[in-house]
């Protein structure tokens, strides 16, 4: 009898350590998981404002007369 109290202690301290470290791993994941999403949406405006840079450099361009985009598009 006092053997089994002593495998259940074993049992329960155990768990109660896979408790928490399960518990540790879970608040590194979350603090992992709003670092990537603050880096994702830094990303994101980034790519936007490279978007419009890049929009408005095609803007500056001359439009090319309608005979010649009609030749390249052939070629």
């Amino acid at each position: 009898m006092i053997s089994e109290f002593h495998q259940l202690s074993e049992k329960i301290g155990k768990l109660a350590e896979l408790t928490h470290a399960l518990r540790r791993e879970n608040a590194e994941l979350r603090q992992r998981a709003t670092a990537l999403q603050s880096e994702n949406e830094e990303l994101k405006q980034r790519i936007g404002e490279a978007h419009q840079r890049v929009a408005a450099l095609l803007e500056k361009f001359p439009a090319l007369p309608q005979e010649l985009s009609q030749d390249q598009e052939l070629t």
